[in-house]
C-alpha cells in the first residue's frame, strides 16, 4: 500500500568523486534505521527557484520516495510503500 506523508528525515549519503555521482545509503525515520539496498529512479524538479532532488529507494521491508531540498539542505519522505496493492 501506498502512503503519501511529508515528515522530516535523516538521511546518510555517499558521494563517490571518481564516478560523481551521490547516493543515499541509509535513512533513520521515527526512530528506526533503514539500510537502502537498491536506489531506482533520482530525477529533479524546480519549485520556484529551489532545486528538489527525488530518489526513489528499496530497503529489505519498503520503499520510499526521498526528496532533497537544495536551498536548505533538508530531506524529506513524500511516500511509504510496503510493495502490496492498495
Amino acid at each position: 500500500m501506498i502512503i503519501k506523508i511529508n515528515t522530516p528525515v535523516t538521511v546518510n549519503l555517499l558521494f563517490n568523486h571518481k564516478t560523481r555521482t551521490v547516493n543515499p545509503t541509509a535513512l533513520l525515520w521515527e526512530g528506526k534505521k533503514y539500510l537502502i539496498t537498491k536506489i531506482g529512479l533520482h530525477h529533479t524538479y524546480r519549485n520556484g527557484r529551489t532545486l528538489l532532488h527525488v530518489f526513489s529507494v528499496e530497503t529489505p521491508t519498503l520503499f520510499f520516495r526521498l526528496v532533497l531540498d537544495t536551498d536548505s539542505l533538508h530531506w524529506r519522505v513524500e511516500e511509504i510503500s510496503d510493495g502490496e496493492p492498495n
